[in-house]
């Protein structure tokens, strides 16, 4: 871990406010949600089980929480107020980790947990627990016999997952060190039940993710197993066009049902998408590329371009667009390169550096003149208006390719060439 990344107790946790970023109080921290993980490792945070002023238990995701500081939980105030339930791979840390009793890997001696320090992750929103506050002797929490000491996660046993005979727990945790891309890829030669369970285990962000590399045909099957309303949960943490993809291969009537249980925004947009035939920019177009007004900075648009959950194409350019700034928007203006932005400086304002020159596309462009286009002016991503100037989306070159290669190209072993070109 790097020098000075905060570390937190999570008794200290219990029971602390969680407000949204304009200081309006959500609810209270009851309990912390942690993934056990094969090989050693520390256990990972997934989010906070926070009870909402109507007494409802909903998960907030770490990925959600901007600042832990002291007495208060800082969120960035999109919260999904859905109950909470348990997963097979999640341990609630209050609930399951304090006062259970486990072993120092160097004696062998039992000790009795007492209390557990989380730490962020050097640069990212990803938090692990990190150290153990243990007490030894046969006594629990109200015990004040016997020394106490904190140690590192390493030097207790008793917590992580063993390699064999975890079922999906092992197969999940296995499945954390590898891209979306080559999950997706070992799903695929899994059978229908294996895959199911592992489906079922995967945190909604990740499932999200793996969905979004897999053939259509899984696709429909995983979404097709899940509890309706962990579906649409799914749905709303992919992408919107490749939900509006996902959908669109459903019957209506479940199709129906699952946008009536998805959030109306992500529901709008999904169904936006779903109205454009699929071989268009309308069709391919995903509708949240960066947008900003033309008074943000340099540094505001640097600041966008740097989020961790962008695409590479997403992330090589903002649109300047006038108010509202979400799709469909006012009039849109232009486009600002990621390297346009490097090259100004930080109080220079978007709207006096924006390129203006090239036409964007409609939204019924065909998938050629998309594939041209991109190819023509050296792009990685187009933006799409309709007809009153208002920005739609932005087409990614990744998009296109899902087109234009072979159906099964998905299941092509294209890591082997890799492999080989570094001697492996």
């Amino acid at each position: 871990m790097a020098a000075g990344a905060p570390r937190v107790f999570v008794s200290h946790l219990a029971g602390v406010p969680v407000f949204d970023p304009n200081g309006d109080q959500v609810g209270r921290v009851r309990d912390l949600v942690a993934m056990l993980r094969v090989g050693g490792r520390p256990p990972r945070l997934l989010g906070l089980v926070v009870e909402v002023l109507t007494r409802r238990r909903i998960f907030l995701p770490m990925t959600r929480v901007t600042g832990i500081e002291s007495g208060q939980v800082i969120t960035t105030g999109v919260v999904n107020m859905r109950r909470f339930e348990q997963r097979p791979t999640e341990r609630l840390v209050l609930g399951e980790f304090l006062d259970r009793r486990v072993r120092l890997v160097e004696t062998g001696e039992e000790v009795t947990v007492l209390d557990v320090a989380i730490q962020q992750l050097p640069a990212r929103r990803d938090w692990e627990i990190d150290k153990y506050f243990v007490r030894r002797g046969r006594g629990g929490a109200l015990r004040r016999k016997g020394e106490t000491l904190t140690v590192e996660w390493s030097a207790v046993s008793g917590f992580s997952l063993e390699e064999e005979g975890q079922g999906a727990e092992s197969l999940v945790a296995t499945f954390e060190r590898l891209r979306p891309t080559d999950v997706a890829n070992a799903l695929h030669h899994l059978s229908p039940k294996r895959r199911a369970e592992v489906a079922a285990a995967l945190d909604d962000e990740r499932l999200a993710d793996v969905l979004e590399e897999l053939p259509g045909d899984d696709q429909v099957e995983i979404i097709g197993k899940l509890q309706e309303e962990r579906a649409a949960d799914v749905l709303e943490a992919m992408d919107p066009d490749d939900a509006a993809d996902l959908l669109s291969e459903l019957p209506e009537e479940d199709k129906e049902r699952l946008l009536t249980l998805m959030r109306p925004g992500d529901a709008a947009d999904v169904r936006r998408l779903m109205s454009y035939e699929e071989r268009t920019a309308g069709g391919l177009m995903t509708t949240e590329p960066i947008i900003l007004r033309p008074d943000a900075t340099v540094a505001d648009a640097l600041a966008r371009v740097r989020q961790a959950d962008l695409s590479p194409a997403l992330a090589a350019q903002v649109y300047v667009c006038r108010s509202p700034d979400e799709t469909p928007t006012g009039k849109y203006l232009g486009t600002v390169h990621f390297q346009r932005l490097l090259r100004d400086p930080p109080y220079a304002l978007v709207g006096s550096i924006v390129d203006s020159d090239l036409v964007p596309l409609t939204p019924d462009t065909p998938l050629p003149a998309v594939t041209s286009y991109l190819a023509a002016y050296n792009l990685v991503s187009v933006p799409v208006v309709d007809e009153s100037g208002s920005l739609l989306g932005a087409v990614t070159v990744d998009d296109v390719l899902d087109h234009l290669l072979p159906e099964d190209w998905r299941e092509t072993d294209f890591r082997s060439g890799g492999e080989a070109a570094h001697g492996r």
